[in-house]
């Protein structure tokens, strides 16, 4: 009896291990589409067995438990990829609107005057080229303030929309911070519950959910993370500012100096140029915003503020159609510093285009024909202004095309290392399927055994009666 006794509890037991296994299958199929799950599998062990007479038996097998099939060293890799290809791929969105403000010269304003700064150029300089046929003809001495009208609203308008860029990538930052304080909070508080329930052991669908929340993480900033001897994680940005350690989040703040958004790490250090470099959306938005805009409003200011100097330089030297001296055509700040937005028009009477040369009548182009060759002079950064109009329009268009190789390249290795990762962890319907087949085949001749077992149960007590196994 005590050997049937055994053999029930080894059959019972083996039930009960199977069931346990099915539960997990069918965990995994209700869970095939729910982002971050990890797939998981049975873990089986032998029980002890007895020893009688110097014999061992065994006494069957339980299922201990699920594990996630997942390998931290590949997430971490995907981690750290990501982080590069979200920063890349935030530069590439701003950098792309950045270059649509430059790369239409059909774009006009109301009156159907070209927007586009080196066309402006041209035609300012094209207009005076007119004028020289007949200096004194007021209507062509008006289509040289109309062209000087254009270059001034070329110029305010590519300055105003890179400040809007700026600004909206200033309120991006904004948002982001507060998105990686959200996600922060919440990996602390798992880091709690995991070394809570599971220490060192793993801890199934909670990190599962970590592991999500810090796959969110890295799109968003540059992150390292160390495991501590709980299972619990410590996490830095990229530059090692303290995020997270074990159950507790440290929130980043922000605050405006000078009219830009400032991040700081929970001691309160200004940590916004680290991040810039750090990798995700945050360090490329704070690239262009900190680094790639400010380039090109100085590029601008330059070209705004030498080429208008050099003019007025030169109609202050002749004298206007009613033989009065020149003046300046441009208002301009003492500084370049912001010239680009800041310039104007400093004249509105086309009679004020010094086209002669001192004394010599509103009919002479002598100081006309000075003003157009400054279209042929390096007179700025050692270029005529055309050229260096163009070579900003060309660095920006490589620079747009080096990330845009970098993102795409990004990108690729990203989608191999996520490939493999979900080759080793995602849910295979398929497996599954034949899992689950095994385990109800198992299933079924454990129920057998049983039965069986009964059978002899009932034979040895009816001593004399047939019994029969169906």
């Amino acid at each position: 009896m005590a050997t049937l006794n055994s053999a029930f509890n080894i059959a019972t037991g083996a039930l009960d291990a199977y069931q346990a296994a099915l539960n997990v299958i069918a965990n995994n199929t209700s869970n095939a589409s729910t982002p971050g799950y990890t797939n998981e599998l049975p873990q089986w062990q032998a029980n002890d067995p007895v020893t009688i007479d110097g014999t061992s038996f065994g006494t069957g097998v339980s299922m201990t438990g699920a594990q996630s099939q997942r390998d931290l060293v590949l997430e971490q890799r995907i981690q750290q990829q990501t982080q590069l290809q979200q920063g890349s791929d935030a530069r590439q969105t701003a950098l792309d609107q950045i270059q649509s403000i430059f790369s239409s010269a059909t774009s006009a304003n109301s009156s159907g005057t070209s927007l586009d700064i080196g066309t402006s150029i041209s035609n300012f300089f094209s207009a005076l080229s007119q004028l020289q046929s007949n200096p004194a003809d007021t209507s062509l001495r008006q289509s040289v303030l109309n062209a000087a009208t254009s270059l001034v609203s070329a110029f305010q308008s590519a300055s105003s929309q890179l400040t809007q860029q700026q600004n909206a990538l200033d309120q991006q930052s904004a948002t982001i911070t507060k998105q990686v304080n959200s996600l922060t909070s919440a990996i602390a508080q798992l880091n709690s519950q995991i070394s809570q329930n599971s220490g060192s052991k793993d801890a199934g669908e909670l990190e599962d959910q970590r592991q999500h929340d810090i796959q969110q993480l890295s799109q968003l900033i540059g992150i390292h993370q160390t495991t501590t001897e709980d299972n619990s994680l410590t996490i830095t940005t990229s530059s090692g500012a303290l995020l997270v350690s074990k159950g507790q989040a440290f929130s980043l703040s922000t605050s405006v100096a000078g009219g830009i958004t400032h991040i700081s790490d929970f001691e309160g250090n200004d940590i916004t140029s680290s991040l810039a470099g750090g990798g995700g959306q945050l360090g490329g938005i704070l690239t262009v915003r900190d680094q790639h805009i400010p380039q090109m409003q100085s590029t601008l200011d330059t070209l705004a503020f030498d080429l208008a100097t050099q003019l007025n330089t030169q109609n202050a030297a002749g004298s206007d159609a009613n033989g009065n001296p020149g003046g300046a055509i441009f208002n301009l700040p003492t500084t370049v510093a912001g010239a680009a937005n800041s310039i104007s028009l400093a004249i509105t009477d086309p009679s004020q285009i010094a086209a002669a040369a001192n004394g010599s009548g509103s009919s002479n182009d002598t100081n006309l024909e000075n003003m157009l060759q400054l279209q042929n002079q390096t007179i700025v950064g050692g270029e005529t202004a055309s050229n260096y109009y163009s070579s900003f329009i060309s660095t920006l268009g490589s620079l747009v095309s080096q990330v845009s190789t970098e993102n795409t390249a990004q990108q690729a290795s990203l989608t191999q290392l996520q490939t493999q990762r979900d080759s080793l962890s995602a849910v295979n319907l398929n497996d599954q399927a034949a899992i689950l087949e095994n385990l109800q085949q198992a299933y079924q001749a454990a129920s057998k055994v049983f039965t069986i077992l009964d059978t002899v149960m009932s034979s040895a007590i009816n001593l004399g009666v047939q019994t029969s196994v169906s």
